[in-house]
């Protein structure tokens, strides 16, 4: 009993996982989560009198050894412990920090690099323009939660759909096992004949082409900008500086190519913003991270609206390759399997 039991779960743990559905003993942490959480503690060590430089050395301890998590084995260090030793490393030689953190960054690639990329680029921006580093460093890591929320409601939105698409895709072994427990053996008539050789090479091309077909409309559905309002917010940090638009303009414009940044179309928003505030004779720093917030918003609702329309392109797939291939490899051989065996009787 206890085997079986086991078994069991071993088995829906296997299935589990390639369904995409990982068992968690709590909510899962996006990983731009953790830059907001060393951006945090850089704005504090800074605000108490910390030196730039030694900021990242009194963090490599707490990278290495991260609080609350016990391994009773070495684990290999995280991103950000890699990050912040390189930061450290260049602060004792005097180095720039900035192009420290960029070139782990770069290594690492996707929504987390894009996300150390602007710590990076915002280290560089608050530096040249003389802004006051440990506020503008808190500003960035509240917007690094709020995309890291925004990753993580976009995350979930998409686990439904994402299964379904690895689910069906199991559909033409079912008719397959199916038609071996009606007893007629249809494994035989799939692989040791030349119609079956057709029905499986026929189903197994519709099937790659389902999968290639569900793995782009997957791609398609997720965040096209990793870090939205990323711009407007070097802006901000550029223009609490004290200097002029122009030259707030030049030194995000320098740190957008010098990091390669994802600039998306925020170009027009700034220059909304800025003429707004020219008009208005208020500072333009708040209302740039208020229109951070709103693109934000903006793309948490657009990710959401294209998970939920996966959920029904995810279909076209389904009824044009999948459901052929099951009639091909599950139906098809159990038929002739019948047929032939009809015929033996008579």
């Amino acid at each position: 009993m206890r085997v079986g039991t086991r078994l069991g779960r071993r088995v829906g743990r296997r299935l589990g996982t390639w369904l995409g559905v990982k068992r968690r003993h709590g909510p899962p942490s996006p990983a731009i989560e953790e830059v907001a959480q060393v951006t945090q503690r850089i704005a504090v060590l800074l605000a108490a009198g910390v030196s730039p430089a030694s900021a990242w050395a009194y963090l490599e301890p707490v990278a290495s050894h991260p609080v609350g998590e016990k391994s009773l084995s070495p684990t290999p260090p995280s991103s950000g412990a890699q990050i912040i030793r390189a930061a450290a490393d260049a602060g004792r030689r005097g180095d720039n920090i900035a192009d420290a953190v960029a070139a782990e960054a770069r290594l690492l690639g996707g929504q987390i690099g894009a996300a150390w990329l602007g710590l990076a680029a915002a280290w560089q921006v608050a530096t040249q323009a003389g802004a006051p580093l440990a506020s503008c460093l808190r500003q960035l890591a509240s917007s690094f939660r709020d995309l890291g929320q925004l990753h993580a409601d976009l995350a979930v939105a998409l686990a439904g759909p994402s299964a379904t698409a690895r689910m069906v895709a199991f559909l033409p072994v079912v008719g397959v096992l199916f038609g071996s427990l009606l007893g007629f053996n249809t494994l035989q008539t799939l692989f040791l004949t030349a119609p079956g050789w057709a029905c499986l090479a026929g189903g197994g091309a519709l099937m790659l082409a389902a999968d290639r077909w569900n793995r782009r409309l997957v791609h398609f559905a997720r965040a096209r900008d990793p870090t939205p309002g990323l711009e407007l917010d070097l802006t901000a940090i550029a223009m609490t500086g004290g200097g002029s638009v122009d030259r707030a303009r030049t030194l995000v414009d320098a740190a957008a190519e010098r990091f390669a940044l994802h600039r998306a179309d925020s170009a027009a928003s700034i220059d909304r913003v800025l003429a707004l505030s020219v008009r208005a004779g208020v500072p333009a720093a708040e209302l740039l991270r208020s229109e951070a917030d709103q693109l934000r918003r903006q793309a948490r609702s657009d990710g959401q609206h294209r998970a939920a329309t996966l959920a029904v392109t995810l279909m076209i797939p389904l009824g044009v390759c999948v459901l052929p291939a099951f009639m091909l490899v599950g139906v098809l051989p159990l038929l002739m399997t019948v047929l032939s065996s009809t015929v033996l009787v008579f």
